[in-house]
C-alpha cells in the first residue's frame, strides 16, 4: 500500500491546508499514472466540460470510491 505522510497547517485570513508528501516507493508510477490522467483531462475538455465541471467529477468520483473526505489511512 502506498503512504503518504500530511500535515495541517493553516494561514491566517486564508484558510486550513493539507500538505503532504507521498513515499519514495510510489515515485515510479508517478508518470505513467500522470500520463493517463492528461489523457482523461483531455477527453473531458472534448466532452465540453470546463475546469470546475471536471474538478467536481473528479473529487465526487474519488471520495466515492475512496469512501473518505480527504482522510488518511492512518486517521481512519
Amino acid at each position: 500500500m502506498k503512504r503518504s505522510r500530511n500535515s495541517v497547517h493553516s494561514k491566517a485570513g486564508v484558510g486550513t491546508f493539507i500538505s503532504g508528501t507521498l513515499s519514495d516507493d510510489s515515485l515510479s508510477e508517478h508518470e505513467p499514472l500522470r500520463q493517463e490522467l492528461q489523457r482523461w483531462l483531455d477527453k473531458a475538455r472534448a466532452a465540453g466540460l470546463g475546469e470546475e465541471s471536471i474538478e467536481a467529477l473528479f473529487l465526487s468520483t474519488f471520495r466515492a470510491r475512496t469512501g473518505t473526505d480527504m482522510h488518511t489511512e492512518e486517521e481512519k
